[in-house]
């Protein structure tokens, strides 16, 4: 739901979002956005690149296939799969395609409900690689998921929403120690018990 009105795709019953000093129902707020939903389903009636060329255009950027070639080997998808239409994909490969996407973006901040979704776990453990260089060369990452390990090697600061409140805020082992928890898991549960 915060993701949804983050990117204004749904209102909110109070208060305000800025991205970037700009009101997020401000269309030019999403200039500096990348967002993958947790329901990504590119349209089958494009290749890959073809897909990927449409995106970039939202963000007046060339489809580049030598940086695209490099994502797709990063998370472990042929990069011949791009010459192919999207119906032949499968849900693992469409959430690549998505992924790249949004690192060939460069946008500033990229949001992302559920990356992992779809993943294999040596993917997953790539995908964390890349996120953490993107977040490292300036950018920010923000996203969700319900597997609270992912969060916690990744993030350098998380929230927990619980009953559409705000719980905590803090780095991950903040919450550990405030919780007294070996794992965020553990610490969660001891939130919502």
């Amino acid at each position: 739901t915060l993701i949804k009105i983050i990117v204004d795709l749904l209102s909110s019953d109070q208060g305000s979002v800025e991205i970037y000093d700009l009101d997020s129902k401000n269309k030019d707020s999403r200039n500096k956005i990348s967002y993958l939903p947790e329901k990504f389903h590119p349209s089958q009636y494009l290749k890959g690149r073809e897909f990927l060329s449409l995106s970039l255009g939202y963000f007046k950027k060339e489809y580049d296939h030598e940086r695209a070639c490099y994502y797709a080997r990063a998370l472990d998808l042929d990069e011949k799969v791009l010459d192919q239409k999207i119906t032949k994909y499968s849900k693992g490969m469409g959430q690549k395609l998505g992924l790249i996407s949004m690192f060939l973006s460069e946008a500033p901040l990229l949001i992302l409900d559920e990356p992992m979704s779809g993943l294999d776990p040596h993917v997953r453990i790539r995908l964390k690689d890349l996120l953490k260089a993107y977040a490292e060369a300036g950018n920010s990452v923000f996203f969700s998921s319900h597997i609270l390990s992912d969060i916690d090697e990744i993030c350098d600061r998380i929230a927990v929403i619980h009953v559409g409140e705000i719980s905590f805020l803090g780095t991950a082992k903040e919450f550990k120690d405030k919780y007294q928890a070996e794992t965020l898991e553990r610490a969660f549960l001891k939130v919502i018990g």
